[in-house]
């Protein structure tokens, strides 16, 4: 009943529903975007340290969706939505987040111009040589662009994902330091088995082995909405659960790709959860290292619904525990 009741919260929240009132009832185009800073007083929750914040909107009828978010050079930041859009931003002068544009992602030659076609949900980049990776939920395929995203390269149906669920996909998508790739999907939100994963030995589908296969357990944090590489090699783990009070709980977590065997269940340590106060729908994570400290930016999606918003966070991460350390199963909060 439990489970019943929890999924039937979820359709509610997330699916589509009589009840919920969509934003953009006509198209609009126009390249306007502003950034609203959040009133919250600095916290620590575990090792996040809440820097700072906004509420991102505009009239664009495409922007928002946000399923991932990538760091782009400097004070570059890259959101991808999960209605196969791309929204590039820049930090200014004044530390405020400016609008560079929003557009869509290149598409093959005659694809179905419908979002389940391009359901966006997963980002990893290469700044060295310029290259972008996105997962593709419900088609479970791994798309890889120019660092411009002008050119559609090349385009990647792996055999092992075929029989992914189509609603819960690469829902997570990491480029390791050593340049393996590590996707995770959506998954349950409490079977370790049904929270299926692989691990590239390179970029996905050139001249590589087939992909080790493992599993991810949660161990009760929620369902896995997105993951990025930490500068130490460990991947950090963002993790959604929906309740009432608040609708959304966000938990952030670190695994070792050391730990990945063919066939067993990887497991994370719990480092925090964000704060009540900025408590929403994340799905996009992204990591940037500034003269020795660690950055998480994390971007949450509105569903494109009137009643969510579009918040972009900087946490910086502190205090983390060394590789190796042993676990904890206290969330910090």
């Amino acid at each position: 009943m439990r489970r019943l009741f929890a999924a039937l919260l979820i359709f509610l929240v997330l699916g589509p529903a009589p009840i919920r009132t969509f934003r953009y009832p006509t198209d609009n185009f126009v390249q306007q975007a502003s950034a609203q800073p959040l009133d919250v007083s600095p916290a620590t929750a575990g090792a996040l340290r809440y820097v700072r914040g906004w509420h991102l909107t505009s009239p664009h009828s495409r922007f928002g969706g946000f399923s991932g978010i990538a760091r782009r050079g400097v004070g570059g930041i890259l959101l991808i939505g999960d209605n196969g859009y791309a929204t590039r931003l820049a930090i200014g002068s004044e530390g405020q987040p400016e609008l560079i544009g929003i557009a869509p992602l290149p598409v093959p030659k005659g694809w179905p111009d419908r979002k389940s076609m391009v359901d966006a949900e997963s980002v990893a980049v290469d700044a060295d040589a310029d290259k972008i990776w996105v997962g593709l939920e419900r088609t479970n395929q791994l798309w890889r662009f120019d660092g411009a995203l002008r050119c559609l390269e090349a385009r990647y149906a792996p055999a092992a994902m075929r029989d992914w669920p189509k609603g819960r996909g690469a829902e997570a998508m990491v480029r390791l330091t050593d340049g393996r790739f590590v996707v995770i999907a959506e998954g349950g939100r409490r079977d370790a088995r049904a929270n299926r994963a692989l691990l590239f030995a390179g970029d996905p589908g050139v001249e590589t082995p087939p992909p080790t296969r493992f599993y991810y357990d949660s161990e009760g944090k929620g369902s896995v909405s997105d993951a990025a590489p930490l500068p130490d090699g460990r991947i950090l783990l963002v993790h959604r659960d929906v309740g009432w009070f608040p609708v959304f709980t966000t938990t952030i977590a670190i695994a070792d790709p050391a730990d990945i065997r063919p066939g067993t269940v990887l497991r994370s340590r719990t480092i925090g959860v964000v704060p009540r106060a900025l408590a929403d729908n994340f799905e996009g994570a992204a990591i940037e290292a500034v003269d020795g400290r660690t950055y998480l930016w994390l971007v949450s999606d509105d569903n494109f619904q009137s009643w969510q918003r579009n918040l972009l966070l900087q946490f910086e991460l502190v205090d983390l525990p060394p590789r190796g350390a042993p676990d904890s199963k206290k969330a910090a909060r």
